[in-house]
Order: C-alpha cells, then structure tokens, then sequence
C-alpha cells in the first residue's frame, strides 16, 4: 500500500441485552481523538449494534486494514454479535476471507483470546483478551493503542503502549491483552 493512500480502522461495537451495557461510545471517541491528529493516514468507519451480517456486509463496503470489536466476549462460547455468539472457527474463516487487506484485528472484549489465536492464522496481528477486562481498561488500552497508531508506530509498539497504558492508570490488567 502507497504511504500517502489512507488505511480504513473499521470499529464494529455490540452490546448484549442481557448483560451490563458497556460505554462503547467512549471506547470509539477515545480512538477518534487518538487518531486525530493523522486523518489523511486513517479513514475511521463505524458499525454499531453489529450483527454477524452487519459484520460481513462492513468487511466487503469497506475492505479495512483494521478491524476493532469492542464489546461483549464469552471465551469457548464466541464473541458476542448482538444477540449471537460468533465462534473461533467462523470469524477465522470470515477473516481467513479479508486476508489480503486486514493486517490488524483488535478483538476488545473479555476472554477472546480464543478467537484471536483462530483469526491470527490469516491475520499477521490480532489482538485478544485473556482474561475478563473491565471497561475503563479496555478504554484505555483502546486509546493508547490508537494513539501509537496514529503516531505512525508499528503495531507492536502500540500494543505495548496499550498494555503500558493501563499500567500506568494503577489498572492490575495490563497483562490482559495478549498480541
């Protein structure tokens, strides 16, 4: 990809009925004003209440370079989409599909290491979480990642801003989120 030919971020939000609402609102405006100061790098695309159709219709509109869910994970049972559980081995082979033009998939939601490790065998970086993260860590990480993304750093380095992030908020999960 040219250097001057922006990368789309597309942030797919989903909230469950039947649990706590997350403040994905302020998850995605923290990421908008951490790439604030890159706009002509980065076209920001947002999908909220995502269902697995939205999901998919999203990935073809708008064939992103990175993909962010925030929301609701449930580790072995999938990711929640809305009112549906999407598993490992569906978003790998969803994802397995969009290979050729995601580079990075953030999966921000508790216990989704699982569907990380499935999508990283198409993806080169997919960000999971090992463990339950509370909203203000997910925030946080959010916002510094996007940060160093911004800022024109590598992926590595923004996942390790992240995680620094929440650390240096007196967080205890900053070794959440695993790359």
């Amino acid at each position: 990809m040219a250097p001057d030919t922006p990368q789309t971020i597309l942030i797919c939000a989903a909230n469950r009925s039947d649990q706590e609402p997350l403040s994905l609102d302020m998850e995605v405006r923290e990421i908008q004003n951490g790439l604030r100061r890159s706009r002509e790098q980065f076209i920001v695309r947002q999908q909220w209440a995502t269902r697995p159709k939205d999901l998919r219709r999203a990935l073809l509109d708008y064939r992103p370079t990175y993909v962010h869910f925030c929301g609701h994970g449930a580790g072995e049972e999938g990711l929640i989409l809305e009112e549906h559980f999407a598993s490992a081995e569906a978003l790998a082979g969803l994802f397995k599909l969009f290979a050729d033009t995601i580079h990075c998939v953030v999966l921000n939601a508790c216990y989704s290491t699982i569907q990380a490790m499935a999508i990283a065998e198409h993806i080169d970086y997919v960000v999971g979480m090992n463990r339950d993260i509370g909203d203000s860590a997910a925030i946080v990480f959010a916002a510094a990642f996007y940060d160093a993304l911004g800022a024109g750093e590598s992926v590595e380095f923004a996942f390790e801003l992240g995680r620094n992030a929440i650390q240096m908020v007196g967080l205890p999960e900053h070794l959440t989120p695993e790359l």
